[in-house]
């Protein structure tokens, strides 16, 4: 099989949250924490996370809320290069699923691509729609996740009026597609490159 087995299947709309820990003295870092597959993430318990306190007990410049989230791949396949390391976050539990590097300060920039070592492998079904950012001379970012921390509206249903709403770099597009084949994104032997909208949906790079 293209890419390697999957080790997940079925995670098209499954709700999930992140939490980010900056650490920024030395070799700055962002450490990504996941609650998929361990739970839902909780909508009573996200509400209550405090974000100084995360920060303080985990000895963390700043933590910051990533969601809550639902996946748009339909499987994973995965290779973890981090060690895994588990943390409760106000009774979130989470896992770190991936870190990325940062220029010594940390702050939200839509449409400007990171590199994030993750070493995880994306499946998207053919026959199933995808909602893709196209750059100018067409590189492409496919929805990975949609997030309802910002818009609470937002639904599988209506991620193709995203184009209407979305204020797009100069030359940049958004479309919707039908996959005839499965599409495949595979960051297992190099880092994945992914970006934001200003609705923090999260994209990654196909090519």
């Amino acid at each position: 099989m293209a890419g390697g087995p999957r080790l997940l299947s079925d995670l098209r709309g499954q709700r999930y949250g992140e939490v980010f820990l900056a650490f920024l003295d030395g070799a700055p870092r962002i450490d990504v924490y996941n609650s998929f597959p361990l739970n839902d993430c909780p909508p009573d318990l996200w509400r209550g996370l405090d974000t100084k306190l995360i920060a303080k007990e985990c000895g963390a410049t700043a933590a910051v809320l990533n969601g809550p989230r639902h996946w748009m791949m339909d499987g994973i396949g995965k290779i973890d290069p981090v060690e895994p390391v588990l943390r409760d976050f106000g009774g979130i539990e989470m896992r770190r699923v991936a870190t990325f590097d940062v220029d010594g300060r940390f702050h939200q920039e839509f449409y400007v691509e990171r590199h994030v070592n993750r070493g995880a492998i994306w499946y998207f079904d053919a026959g199933k729609p995808v909602h893709e950012l196209v750059a100018p001379k067409g590189r492409t970012y496919v929805l990975q996740a949609y997030c309802v921390g910002v818009d609470q509206s937002l639904t599988q249903s209506n991620l193709s009026e995203l184009g209407e709403r979305l204020s797009l770099p100069v030359g940049w597009t958004f479309r919707t597609r039908v996959l005839e084949e499965e599409l495949v994104v595979d960051t297992t032997a190099q880092v994945a490159t992914v970006l934001q909208d200003e609705l923090q949906n999260t994209y990654t790079l196909v090519r």
